[in-house]
Protein backbone atom coordinates (compact mmCIF):
# COMPACT_ATOMS: atom_id res chain seq x y z
CA UNK A 1 0.00 0.00 0.00
CA UNK A 2 1.42 3.61 -1.03
CA UNK A 3 1.28 5.96 1.41
CA UNK A 4 -1.20 9.16 1.27
CA UNK A 5 0.55 12.78 0.57
CA UNK A 6 2.03 14.66 3.52
CA UNK A 7 4.44 17.54 4.15
CA UNK A 8 7.31 16.50 7.10
CA UNK A 9 8.64 18.53 9.84
CA UNK A 10 11.22 16.96 12.40
CA UNK A 11 11.12 19.39 15.28
CA UNK A 12 14.23 19.78 17.25
CA UNK A 13 12.80 20.58 19.98
CA UNK A 14 9.81 19.87 22.23
CA UNK A 15 9.09 23.93 22.11
CA UNK A 16 9.19 23.61 18.18
CA UNK A 17 7.13 20.75 17.91
CA UNK A 18 4.28 22.25 19.91
CA UNK A 19 4.64 25.16 18.04
CA UNK A 20 4.25 23.13 14.61
CA UNK A 21 1.16 21.59 16.35
CA UNK A 22 -0.43 25.07 17.33
CA UNK A 23 -0.52 25.94 13.75
CA UNK A 24 -1.55 22.61 12.02
CA UNK A 25 -3.93 21.09 15.13
CA UNK A 26 -6.05 18.67 13.46
CA UNK A 27 -4.00 18.31 10.27
CA UNK A 28 -0.96 17.55 11.96
CA UNK A 29 -0.31 13.82 13.30
CA UNK A 30 3.15 13.43 15.90
CA UNK A 31 4.78 10.38 15.01
CA UNK A 32 8.26 9.02 16.93
CA UNK A 33 8.94 5.20 15.74
CA UNK A 34 5.81 5.27 13.35
CA UNK A 35 4.86 1.24 13.93
CA UNK A 36 1.02 2.62 14.12
CA UNK A 37 0.80 5.99 12.54
CA UNK A 38 2.64 4.63 9.02
CA UNK A 39 0.18 1.22 9.51
CA UNK A 40 -3.00 3.44 9.66
CA UNK A 41 -2.20 5.85 6.70
CA UNK A 42 -1.75 2.93 4.85
CA UNK A 43 -4.91 1.89 5.55
CA UNK A 44 -6.47 5.18 5.20
CA UNK A 45 -7.77 5.28 8.60
CA UNK A 46 -5.31 8.79 9.00
CA UNK A 47 -4.70 11.03 6.28
CA UNK A 48 -2.65 14.30 8.05
CA UNK A 49 -1.87 16.82 6.06
CA UNK A 50 1.70 16.85 8.44
CA UNK A 51 4.09 14.36 10.33
CA UNK A 52 6.12 16.20 12.77
CA UNK A 53 8.16 13.90 13.99
CA UNK A 54 9.44 14.27 17.89
CA UNK A 55 11.90 11.36 17.35
CA UNK A 56 15.47 13.15 17.25
CA UNK A 57 14.38 15.25 20.89
CA UNK A 58 17.54 14.31 23.27
CA UNK A 59 15.19 14.68 26.24
CA UNK A 60 12.12 12.54 25.20
CA UNK A 61 14.59 9.37 24.62
CA UNK A 62 15.70 9.07 27.94
CA UNK A 63 15.13 6.61 31.08
CA UNK A 64 15.45 8.03 34.32
CA UNK A 65 15.07 5.60 37.26
CA UNK A 66 15.78 7.66 40.65
CA UNK A 67 14.60 6.26 43.96
CA UNK A 68 11.54 7.67 44.31
CA UNK A 69 10.50 7.82 40.65
CA UNK A 70 10.59 6.20 37.34
CA UNK A 71 10.03 8.87 34.20
CA UNK A 72 10.45 7.05 30.50
CA UNK A 73 10.20 9.56 27.40
CA UNK A 74 7.52 9.05 24.72
CA UNK A 75 10.40 8.00 22.36
CA UNK A 76 11.92 5.49 24.19
CA UNK A 77 11.67 2.05 22.45
CA UNK A 78 9.66 -0.67 23.71
CA UNK A 79 12.87 -3.13 23.63
CA UNK A 80 14.86 -1.12 24.78
CA UNK A 81 12.26 -1.07 28.39
CA UNK A 82 11.99 -4.72 27.85
CA UNK A 83 15.85 -4.94 28.15
CA UNK A 84 16.19 -2.37 31.00
CA UNK A 85 17.89 -4.01 33.83
CA UNK A 86 16.96 -1.04 36.29
CA UNK A 87 13.44 -0.98 35.31
CA UNK A 88 12.74 -4.95 35.73
CA UNK A 89 14.48 -4.45 39.61
CA UNK A 90 11.44 -2.24 40.87
CA UNK A 91 8.83 -2.26 38.17
CA UNK A 92 8.93 -5.85 36.46
CA UNK A 93 5.32 -5.69 35.58
CA UNK A 94 6.56 -2.71 32.70
CA UNK A 95 9.26 -4.78 31.14
CA UNK A 96 6.92 -7.65 31.09
CA UNK A 97 4.64 -5.55 28.57
CA UNK A 98 7.21 -4.31 26.78
CA UNK A 99 8.34 -8.02 26.55
CA UNK A 100 5.37 -8.94 24.99
CA UNK A 101 4.77 -6.43 22.67
CA UNK A 102 5.36 -7.82 18.77
CA UNK A 103 8.59 -8.91 17.52
CA UNK A 104 12.04 -7.70 17.84
CA UNK A 105 12.22 -5.67 14.79
CA UNK A 106 8.87 -3.75 15.69
CA UNK A 107 10.08 -3.58 19.35
CA UNK A 108 13.24 -2.43 18.01
CA UNK A 109 11.09 0.56 16.42
CA UNK A 110 7.60 1.65 18.56
CA UNK A 111 8.00 3.68 21.54
CA UNK A 112 6.40 3.87 24.38
CA UNK A 113 4.54 7.13 24.10
CA UNK A 114 3.16 6.15 20.10
CA UNK A 115 2.01 2.93 21.87
CA UNK A 116 0.02 4.89 24.37
CA UNK A 117 -0.98 7.44 22.02
CA UNK A 118 -2.39 5.05 19.83
CA UNK A 119 -5.09 4.09 22.46
CA UNK A 120 -5.72 0.76 20.58
CA UNK A 121 -8.09 -1.03 23.43
CA UNK A 122 -4.97 -4.12 22.67
CA UNK A 123 -2.13 -2.86 23.50
CA UNK A 124 0.21 -3.69 25.72
CA UNK A 125 1.81 -0.82 27.37
CA UNK A 126 -0.90 0.55 29.21
CA UNK A 127 -2.28 -2.23 31.58
CA UNK A 128 0.60 -2.32 33.57
CA UNK A 129 1.51 1.00 33.57
CA UNK A 130 -2.26 1.70 34.91
CA UNK A 131 -1.56 -0.92 37.72
CA UNK A 132 1.13 1.04 39.14
CA UNK A 133 -1.08 4.59 39.12
CA UNK A 134 1.15 6.33 36.11
CA UNK A 135 0.29 9.39 34.59
CA UNK A 136 1.71 11.05 31.26
CA UNK A 137 2.84 14.62 31.30
CA UNK A 138 0.83 16.45 28.30
CA UNK A 139 2.57 19.82 26.70
CA UNK A 140 1.84 22.27 24.24
CA UNK A 141 2.29 25.79 23.60
CA UNK A 142 0.16 26.93 26.28
CA UNK A 143 2.42 24.59 29.10
CA UNK A 144 1.76 21.45 30.83
CA UNK A 145 -0.40 19.36 31.97
CA UNK A 146 -0.78 16.14 33.88
CA UNK A 147 -3.39 13.29 33.25
CA UNK A 148 -3.71 9.98 35.58
CA UNK A 149 -3.28 6.88 32.64
CA UNK A 150 -6.78 5.49 34.01
CA UNK A 151 -8.01 8.64 32.34
CA UNK A 152 -6.34 9.22 29.60
CA UNK A 153 -8.18 6.62 27.41
CA UNK A 154 -11.30 7.99 26.05
CA UNK A 155 -12.05 5.23 23.48
CA UNK A 156 -10.50 2.86 20.31
CA UNK A 157 -8.14 5.59 19.01
CA UNK A 158 -9.30 8.08 21.67
CA UNK A 159 -7.35 9.86 24.41
CA UNK A 160 -7.43 13.07 26.29
CA UNK A 161 -4.63 14.52 24.24
CA UNK A 162 -5.41 17.52 22.31
CA UNK A 163 -4.31 17.73 18.80
CA UNK A 164 -2.18 20.75 20.02
CA UNK A 165 -0.06 18.58 22.51
CA UNK A 166 2.81 15.97 22.65
CA UNK A 167 2.50 13.42 25.38
CA UNK A 168 6.59 14.59 27.06
CA UNK A 169 6.84 12.24 29.76
CA UNK A 170 5.37 9.27 31.58
CA UNK A 171 5.82 8.95 35.59
CA UNK A 172 5.88 6.14 37.35
CA UNK A 173 6.38 6.44 41.42
CA UNK A 174 8.40 3.49 43.02
CA UNK A 175 5.94 1.05 44.40
CA UNK A 176 6.60 0.52 48.34
CA UNK A 177 7.51 -2.05 50.76
CA UNK A 178 5.53 -5.42 50.46
CA UNK A 179 3.88 -4.23 46.95
CA UNK A 180 4.30 -6.60 43.83
CA UNK A 181 2.68 -6.37 40.32
CA UNK A 182 2.42 -9.00 37.15
CA UNK A 183 1.40 -8.79 33.69
CA UNK A 184 0.07 -11.54 31.65
CA UNK A 185 -1.38 -11.45 28.48
CA UNK A 186 -3.10 -14.29 25.51
CA UNK A 187 -2.87 -13.57 21.75
CA UNK A 188 -4.00 -16.16 18.62
CA UNK A 189 -0.67 -16.65 17.49
CA UNK A 190 2.53 -16.00 19.29
CA UNK A 191 3.01 -12.20 19.13
CA UNK A 192 -0.10 -11.48 17.70
CA UNK A 193 -2.39 -9.02 18.62
CA UNK A 194 -3.96 -9.23 22.01
CA UNK A 195 -7.07 -11.28 22.88
CA UNK A 196 -6.56 -10.38 26.42
CA UNK A 197 -4.14 -8.15 28.77
CA UNK A 198 -4.14 -8.54 32.48
CA UNK A 199 -1.95 -6.62 34.91
CA UNK A 200 -2.28 -6.99 38.88
CA UNK A 201 -0.78 -4.48 41.72
CA UNK A 202 -1.18 -5.49 45.30
CA UNK A 203 0.10 -3.70 48.48
CA UNK A 204 -0.10 -6.03 51.80
CA UNK A 205 -0.22 -4.72 55.13
CA UNK A 206 3.50 -6.45 55.80
CA UNK A 207 4.65 -9.89 55.51
CA UNK A 208 1.20 -11.22 57.03
CA UNK A 209 -0.32 -10.88 53.58
CA UNK A 210 -2.89 -8.69 54.62
CA UNK A 211 -3.91 -6.74 51.41
CA UNK A 212 -4.46 -2.66 52.03
CA UNK A 213 -4.38 -1.89 48.26
CA UNK A 214 -5.20 -3.70 44.89
CA UNK A 215 -5.43 -2.50 40.91
CA UNK A 216 -6.46 -4.99 38.27
CA UNK A 217 -6.08 -3.72 34.75
CA UNK A 218 -8.06 -5.38 32.10
CA UNK A 219 -7.02 -4.87 28.55
CA UNK A 220 -9.03 -5.68 25.14
CA UNK A 221 -12.37 -6.31 26.79
CA UNK A 222 -13.49 -3.10 26.70
CA UNK A 223 -13.21 0.13 24.41
CA UNK A 224 -10.78 1.29 26.94
CA UNK A 225 -8.06 -0.27 29.70
CA UNK A 226 -9.83 -0.45 32.59
CA UNK A 227 -9.68 -1.58 35.75
CA UNK A 228 -11.72 -4.09 37.32
CA UNK A 229 -13.38 -2.17 40.69
CA UNK A 230 -15.59 -5.24 41.95
CA UNK A 231 -12.30 -7.95 41.88
CA UNK A 232 -10.33 -4.99 43.69
CA UNK A 233 -12.67 -4.38 46.31
CA UNK A 234 -12.92 -8.18 47.14
CA UNK A 235 -9.10 -8.28 47.80
CA UNK A 236 -8.99 -5.14 50.51
CA UNK A 237 -8.67 -6.38 53.84
CA UNK A 238 -7.87 -9.92 52.97
CA UNK A 239 -5.18 -12.36 53.31
CA UNK A 240 -3.79 -13.15 49.92
CA UNK A 241 -4.13 -16.59 48.93
CA UNK A 242 -5.31 -18.99 46.19
CA UNK A 243 -8.79 -19.24 46.81
CA UNK A 244 -8.81 -15.39 47.16
CA UNK A 245 -7.63 -14.44 44.21
CA UNK A 246 -9.81 -17.37 42.56
CA UNK A 247 -13.22 -14.93 43.81
CA UNK A 248 -11.08 -11.86 42.91
CA UNK A 249 -10.99 -13.78 39.57
CA UNK A 250 -14.12 -14.57 39.16
CA UNK A 251 -15.39 -10.98 40.12
CA UNK A 252 -13.01 -9.12 37.18
CA UNK A 253 -15.01 -11.79 34.98
CA UNK A 254 -18.42 -9.78 35.62
CA UNK A 255 -16.18 -6.29 35.68
CA UNK A 256 -15.40 -6.95 32.23
CA UNK A 257 -17.55 -6.07 28.57
CA UNK A 258 -15.83 -7.90 25.87
CA UNK A 259 -17.38 -8.31 22.32
CA UNK A 260 -16.93 -11.02 19.73
CA UNK A 261 -14.50 -10.76 16.96
CA UNK A 262 -11.77 -13.00 14.87
CA UNK A 263 -9.94 -13.60 17.31
CA UNK A 264 -12.26 -14.83 19.79
CA UNK A 265 -15.95 -14.43 21.27
CA UNK A 266 -17.13 -12.66 24.06
CA UNK A 267 -17.63 -15.71 26.40
CA UNK A 268 -13.73 -16.93 25.92
CA UNK A 269 -12.80 -13.55 26.44
CA UNK A 270 -14.40 -13.32 30.33
CA UNK A 271 -12.93 -16.98 30.65
CA UNK A 272 -9.27 -16.14 30.15
CA UNK A 273 -10.20 -12.88 32.10
CA UNK A 274 -10.36 -15.27 34.92
CA UNK A 275 -7.36 -17.68 33.92
CA UNK A 276 -5.33 -14.31 33.09
CA UNK A 277 -6.55 -12.31 36.46
CA UNK A 278 -5.72 -15.17 38.93
CA UNK A 279 -2.14 -15.90 37.55
CA UNK A 280 -1.22 -12.41 37.69
CA UNK A 281 -2.50 -11.67 41.48
CA UNK A 282 -1.28 -15.07 42.34
CA UNK A 283 2.40 -13.70 40.73
CA UNK A 284 2.04 -10.18 42.45
CA UNK A 285 1.10 -11.77 45.74
CA UNK A 286 4.41 -13.40 45.78
CA UNK A 287 6.50 -10.57 44.50
CA UNK A 288 5.04 -8.62 47.24
CA UNK A 289 5.96 -11.05 50.02
CA UNK A 290 9.31 -11.55 49.02
CA UNK A 291 9.80 -7.12 48.55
Amino acid sequence: MVLPGFEFDEAATVAQGCLILSEFGARAKVIAGGTDVAVAMKKKLLAPERLVSIARIPELKRIDSSPGMLRLGPCVTIGKIGASGEIDKRWGAICAGARALGTPSVRNRATVGGNLGSARPAADMAPSLMAYGARVILTSKAGERVVSLENFFHGPGLSEMASDEILTQIEVDAPPPFAGASYGSLSVRSRDCNIVNVASFLMLEGPGGQIKGARIVLGCVGPTPRRALGAERALIGEKGGEALFTRAAQAAMVDCAPIDDFRGSAGYRKEMVGVLAQRSLCAAFQEALKS
